[in-house]
């Protein structure tokens, strides 16, 4: 049906960009990690008998202070799951930022079901134990994640690019090393990790706070 009048007046042709929206996200995205570093702070002091160089996060996420690290984590996939949307809305790439936007839903939504499963591999044998499942599915989402998005994200900045290939090459040689840990390291090791993640997170937050304030200025 060709357009007419009413139907121009109802859908513009031009979609603009929210830069509150954008704000929003990126906001949300740098709260999800000082919820979760917040969260893993105060079940380090608050979890009795905990070591947090021997223990992992995931003995925090088990047993009666389960809620605290829970909650992190629950903001933590908010952050990656509000990236995702924010990529969406300002797609900056062709195949590589689509699957890019893709690995931020995969990884948001493996950190909330290691959350909600709530089995950390502490000899759960009840139903079928998946969490090492979700720890490597997590572990390829961050990967992709930071290597699809590269490309994109130099029409930003060339250093947008170099950081998130920079932290995938760090993910890669650093995560697999983490299954072989001896038990007395690997919760520090881990938290090393989680740091890690942060940068993906924060350097795309970043990212969108400034293309909010490009879009309010125009």
């Amino acid at each position: 049906m060709p357009p007419t009048t009413e139907t121009d007046r109802q859908m513009p042709p031009e979609v603009n960009e929210q830069p509150l929206l954008l704000l929003s996200l990126s906001l949300l995205s740098v709260f999800g990690c000082l919820a979760l570093a917040a969260s893993i702070l105060i079940a380090d002091f608050v979890v009795p008998n905990h070591d947090w160089i021997a223990d992992t996060i995931s003995d925090l996420g088990a047993g009666r202070y389960e809620f605290i690290v829970d909650i992190g984590l629950y903001a933590f996939s908010a952050a990656l799951i509000g990236l995702a949307v924010s990529s969406a809305h300002v797609h900056l790439g062709a195949w590589d930022w689509s699957v890019g936007i893709i690995a931020l839903i995969v990884f948001g939504l493996l950190v909330f079901l290691i959350g909600a499963r709530n089995e950390y591999g502490d000899n759960d044998s009840d139903g079928w134990v998946i969490h090492i499942y979700l720890v490597y599915g997590l572990g390829v989402a961050m990967t992709v994640a930071c290597f699809a998005l590269a490309r994109g994200a130099a029409r930003a900045s060339p250093r947008y690019r170099t950081i998130l290939i920079a932290t995938g090459i760090v993910w890669v040689v650093s995560a697999p090393v983490f299954f072989f840990l001896p038990t007395d390291i690997d919760g520090i090791y881990e938290r090393y990790l989680g740091a890690v993640s942060f940068v993906l997170i924060l350097t795309l937050a970043h990212l969108f706070y400034q293309r909010s304030k490009q879009q309010k200025a125009s």
